[in-house]
Parts: C-alpha cells; structure tokens; sequence
C-alpha cells in the first residue's frame, strides 16, 4: 500500500467516525428516545472504564493474576474501597496511586 493510499484509508475512516458522532448529536433532539435507554446510557462511561482498567489490574504481566503479590490490584481495591465510601474521584486517584507507590517499595 502506498503513502497515498494509506493517507486517503486515514482520512476516511476518520470522516465515517465523525459523521457516526455527529448523527447521534443532531439526532439526540428529535428522536424520542424511552427512559429505560436513557438511564441505561448513563452507566456507558463507567463501563467503558472498568472495561480498560479491569485487565490492567488482573493481568499485568499479560496472564492471570490474581494474587496477593499483584501490586496493581491490591492498589485497585484500595482505590475502589475509597471510591465507595467517599465517592470522591480526586481522592480515590489519590488513595490508589499512593498504595501502588507504597506496595511497590515492598
């Protein structure tokens, strides 16, 4: 495949991937859309997250893990314990990050 070609397949996909978001914008005011879908639709973020952090903190070294030797995911449960008593998201990145820090001198 040449630059070219390579540039325009760039180019295109980024084009059908802004017309796709633009779609749901302009349609989001003039289609109804049923509550149940609404409320659904506020959970998304948190599952897209959970999607992309899950497998950092039980398979760091690319397999299973999930041992007390897992540093990772011991700071994670710490970071969740914090997230679910506080439900404050600037210490609960506090809280993980300094166990990771702590557990990682051990």
């Amino acid at each position: 495949m040449n630059s070219v070609s390579l540039w325009l397949l760039f180019l295109l996909t980024g084009l059908g991937t802004l017309l796709q978001r633009l779609s749901f914008i302009f349609l989001i005011g003039k289609v109804g859309m049923p509550e149940w879908l609404r409320r659904a639709l506020r959970f998304v973020p948190a599952a897209a997250l959970a999607a992309l952090v899950f497998p950092a903190l039980t398979h760091p070294a690319g397999i299973l893990d999930l041992s007390l030797g897992n540093v990772r995911l011991l700071a994670g449960l710490v970071g969740a314990l914090v997230a679910w008593r506080t439900r404050n998201v600037l210490l609960t990145l506090a809280a993980g990050m300094l166990a990771l820090w702590v557990l990682q001198l051990f």
